[in-house]
């Protein structure tokens, strides 16, 4: 894997990055360093891959598992460190899961293996971080 990121300059503190896969994405900061708010931060990045990749886990079970489900909306929350480097130290992440007939022990047991075993984000952020979940299950 591999991505290239590069300064936007022009006094700007954004920065662009091109994924592996061929993606682009923007960076920025915010105005008290620089920045123009005009794109997420990079941590901002961390935690929604972070969600993303939890989240591809658990869809990805629950079909497995023959489950009707219909959605998955997963909220971060996060606290960071006051020092640098301001690494996060605790993580929850809320799962709100939508289906027809879903068995919650079959919900249950997808966010906790991908918290346990499947999620490569959430397995490095637990080395600084507490990682939490919880679940919301909505049958439509």
């Amino acid at each position: 894997m591999e991505c290239q990121v590069s300064w936007l300059g022009n006094g700007s503190m954004a920065f662009s990055a091109e994924t592996g896969s061929g993606h682009l994405v923007k960076m920025d900061g915010p105005p008290e360093v620089g920045g123009q708010n005009s794109a997420p931060r990079p941590m901002e990045l961390i935690l929604a891959g972070t969600g993303g990749c939890s989240a591809f886990d658990v869809v990805l079970i629950l079909q497995r598992a023959k489950q009707a489900i219909s959605a998955c909306d997963l909220k971060l929350t996060a606290e960071r460190a006051e020092v640098d480097p301001k690494v996060f130290t605790r993580i929850n992440l809320h799962f709100t899961v939508r289906g027809k007939d879903l068995e919650q022990a079959k919900v249950e047991r997808a966010v906790k293996l991908s918290h346990d075993k499947y999620c490569s984000a959430t397995s490095m952020l637990a080395k600084t971080a507490e990682i939490t979940y919880s679940i919301d299950i909505v049958s439509e």
